[in-house]
């Protein structure tokens, strides 16, 4: 069976492809088990569910939360953000479907803000400023989760910047807002109690928001782990696209250890299509009882 845990669609995130194009595209690549896993958005949960079985995929309900956490011993005690996935939840649950509104609802307070900020470093460059018409072709512009890579876009659209990452470079780190303060107790009890389990996503991904922030030491990393974050987990993602054979190793030794289950994905953006792609053993789709 190929299993793919991780994956992000246009409707409810920021993925290439709409929840119809991309439960066709597992269909398509022989996916036996998918999870969609929409960054701190479950609207998309109830259509991806259906379209899974229509197509005979079998499905977990998933979610992406990003959370604030930081460490006395690292990053001088600075919050850095990791990523967790909530898996098997019930998306009905109201109080995890009132603090996803929530979040959203920040989302777009925290882009005026990014924007205001923006505001004021074109005006000391004699740059036009941005108005309320452009914060709306912004969000004209977001199929899902709106953030700073739909206003990296619009910068290079008007032409003030030449690409997205001298966008970021330029203005948006120097110009961002910190995002909803949301920490692994409260991530743990929402999806814990909504019936789920909480993972630790891509806990040494060189890329992304991972332990990689405090430290690049696998031993650190679990040390951290044990420390910290494993009383409100149930699992941690060892397979990802961008784990070497060293750390999707180092981290199923770990699960075994803790008695933690396995999952794995390939964090899909569509950008290119990696979806089913990572190799994942059987076993891990014996963990879930799915759809």
């Amino acid at each position: 069976m190929i299993i793919d845990l991780h994956m992000h669609s246009k409707t409810c995130s920021d993925g290439n492809l709409t929840v119809e194009e991309l439960v066709k595209e597992a269909k398509i690549r022989n996916i036996g088990l998918m999870s969609l896993t929409d960054h701190d958005s479950i609207g998309c949960q109830e259509r991806a569910m259906v379209l899974a079985r229509k197509n005979g995929i079998h499905y977990v309900s998933g979610v992406e939360l990003n959370v604030t956490f930081s460490h006395p011993r690292y990053h001088e005690g600075k919050s850095v953000s990791l990523d967790f996935l909530g898996y098997q939840f019930d998306i009905e649950n109201k109080k995890l479907k009132n603090k996803l509104q929530q979040i959203g609802k920040y989302r777009e307070e925290r882009a005026a803000k990014i924007l205001d900020k923006l505001n004021a470093e074109f005006e000391k460059e004699g740059i036009e400023k941005l108005t309320q018409n452009d914060l709306k072709a912004i969000r004209d512009s977001v199929d899902g989760v709106f953030g700073r890579p739909h206003i990296a876009n619009y910068l290079v659209r008007r032409g003030i910047v030449r690409s997205k990452q001298k966008a970021f470079d330029k203005y948006l780190v120097k110009c961002d807002v910190p995002k909803y303060p949301l920490y692994v107790e409260e991530a743990s009890r929402l999806v814990r109690n909504a019936g789920g389990i909480l993972v630790l996503a891509h806990p040494n991904d060189p890329y992304g928001t991972s332990l990689v922030k405090l430290t690049k030491s696998l031993h650190e990393q679990t040390e951290i782990i044990e420390e910290s974050i494993l009383r409100y987990i149930g699992g941690v993602e060892c397979w990802h696209s961008r784990n070497d054979t060293l750390t999707t190793n180092h981290y199923i030794k770990f699960a075994k250890k803790h008695k933690l289950i396995m999952t794995g994905g390939s964090d899909c953006h569509q950008k290119p299509i990696l979806m089913g792609t990572v190799k994942i053993p059987e076993y891990v789709a014996k963990q879930f009882n799915f759809e």
